[in-house]
């Protein structure tokens, strides 16, 4: 997919951990650094064999090049994996595409085994998937790849019963990529004896809503993930405990599935970004982390982080625009909701697990308002408040199914692996316009208009929740998208905003909601971390 902004140039002068901790001056804003891993496609062909041996009926059918002569990156060399592309990609379109070797809970050669004996051509791919259901998203490209999977309530016969009654959805991502963030908590976990013959870092984890199983093979990052909560099971949702088994049955049918050795991908080093020269005369800002005061999880402050994690289109297609709380909005005093300065709503209390945060809770993004409509006039461009549009801030896939509020852009290149979310438009409005998995977008695409749904239309206030994850060795990891925005918005309006500092903050107020518990529970129905303002 094309590109049109201004891309991260790498820069291998210094170990990126030196760049990324240089300081960043006032009015400097950075990329974020990435580590690009080395793939050994060498060693994905030799399990490649013992997978393919242990099926003796077709592994005469599979040319396996002496291994003396392959290069240790040399996937070119390896003609049975062209073969093994050839039958994975009836089912994972795209799947050469992944640079690093895909690994899903496919037995190919079981398969083709089958095909072979004749085996009816109506048999349902699960019975090949460890009864996992067909993939409803898969995603390759130069970064990795992505995929999801569902395990239905009694599928298995030797799974343990669970109280939850609905699919579990089952997500595995491998990367080439991952982002190097300041992240007390990552590389955390506990091992899995039971796996660890074939997963020897395998580490277990609960994180941002999310059971976690992140390993490390032929050089690539791996992360298996089942949203769940760690709480006492209930039929609509799903403990983590009853994951677990879910997961691991996943983790023991994965089988190399495909990909191909590409050019190999550079570290990227965080750099100073370009900001416009002039300055608006309107647009201006406070700092990073700069909530109102004590609507933080149990008071906490926010989040300072100065990075602008990608350079982005600006979500709603018009200025002005305005970052502002839509949960506490009236305790700022100072302006209104529809206003300069914008203000850092990352980190307000919620009950949503976010561990940039203090305390590990809070609003997982920003709220975007679009300026009140201007009274008729003449000369005046007509306005409806209700066809504000919204638009994909970069060339990118779409994750969302048919019942999800959420609909979330992924970009996958040689330079990012990045997501971005956005929350509150209408579900059946987005399914009508054909806002669903695996389509493509355009950078600055219509999408859709602000809207005020959440779990019903008038659920909340017209605006926009838009976020943003990067993939890390934990998998997808929520980080502030503050900076990102005010970067965006500068080149929308050709202008550098005005960064206006704590003084003139709003008369401290007391929190309504001081405990997660106390906020708006996640209503796993949507399909993606429930978020609500």
């Amino acid at each position: 997919m094309g590109r049109k902004s201004f891309r991260f140039v790498p820069l291998l002068l210094a170990p990126l951990s030196l760049l990324a901790a240089a300081p960043v001056a006032a009015d400097e804003f950075r990329g974020p650094s990435l580590a690009a891993l080395r793939v050994d496609w060498r060693a994905a062909l030799d399990q490649l064999r013992v997978e393919i041996n242990s099926r003796p009926q077709i592994a005469g059918d599979f040319i396996f090049a002496p291994r003396r002569s392959v290069p240790r990156d040399d996937a070119r060399a390896m003609p049975a994996l062209v073969q093994l592309n050839a039958i994975s990609s009836r089912f994972f379109t795209g799947i050469t595409r992944s640079p690093v070797p895909v690994l899903l809970p496919f037995d190919a050669a079981a398969y083709l085994e089958a095909q072979r004996n004749g085996a009816p051509a109506t048999l349902t791919l699960s019975r090949y998937q460890a009864d996992f259901n067909p993939v409803d998203l898969f995603d390759s490209g130069p970064a990795g790849y992505s995929a999801t999977f569902s395990f239905e309530p009694g599928a298995g016969e030797d799974m343990p019963s669970r109280v939850f009654a609905r699919p579990v959805e089952v997500q595995i991502t491998g990367s080439a990529l991952v982002y190097d963030i300041a992240d007390p908590a990552g590389g955390k976990g506990e091992p899995v004896k039971p796996l660890a013959a074939t997963y020897p870092d395998l580490r277990k984890f609960i994180r941002e809503g999310y059971v976690r199983y992140a390993f490390t093979r032929f050089g690539v990052a791996y992360v298996v993930s089942i949203q769940c909560l760690d709480s006492i099971a209930k039929p609509r949702r799903l403990a983590c405990k009853e994951a677990y088994p879910v997961a691991e049955r996943f983790l023991k049918a994965l089988r190399i599935a495909g990909g191909q050795r590409m050019r190999p991908l550079m570290d990227i080093a965080s750099n100073v970004l370009d900001r416009p020269a002039g300055r608006s005369p309107d647009f201006s800002y406070r700092p990073s982390g700069d909530i109102i005061p004590n609507t933080g999880y149990r008071k906490q402050g926010g989040h300072p982080d100065m990075m602008a994690y990608a350079q982005i289109r600006f979500p709603l297609d018009k200025a002005p625009a305005f970052v502002r709380s839509q949960s506490y909005g009236r305790r700022d005093k100072s302006e209104g909701p529809t206003a300069y300065p914008w203000r850092d709503n990352f980190c307000e209390s919620r009950s949503f697990e976010v561990w940039q945060c203090g305390g590990g809770y809070g609003h997982q993004g920003e709220d975007i308002r679009a300026a009140d409509c201007p009274p008729p006039g003449e000369g005046r461009e007509p306005c409806d408040p209700k066809q504000r549009a919204v638009v994909a801030v970069r060339d990118a896939i779409v994750i969302r199914g048919a019942k999800d509020q959420a609909a979330t852009l992924q970009v996958n290149s040689r330079t990012e692996h990045i997501r971005f979310r956005y929350m509150h438009m209408n579900p059946h409005v987005l399914n009508a316009d054909g806002v669903l998995n695996g389509r493509i977008l355009t950078e600055g695409e219509k999408i859709g208009v602000i809207s005020n749904y959440l779990d019903h239309p008038a659920g909340t206030s017209m605006h926009l929740h838009f976020d943003v994850q990067v993939f890390t060795r934990d998998g997808w990891i929520w980080v502030s998208p503050y900076v990102t925005l005010v970067s965006a918005y500068e080149r929308l309006i050709r202008a550098r905003g005005r960064e206006v500092g704590p003084e003139i903050a709003g008369t401290a107020q007391p929190v309504a909601h001081a405990l997660p518990e106390d906020v708006i529970k996640p209503d796993l129905r949507e399909g993606s971390s429930g978020e609500d303002n």
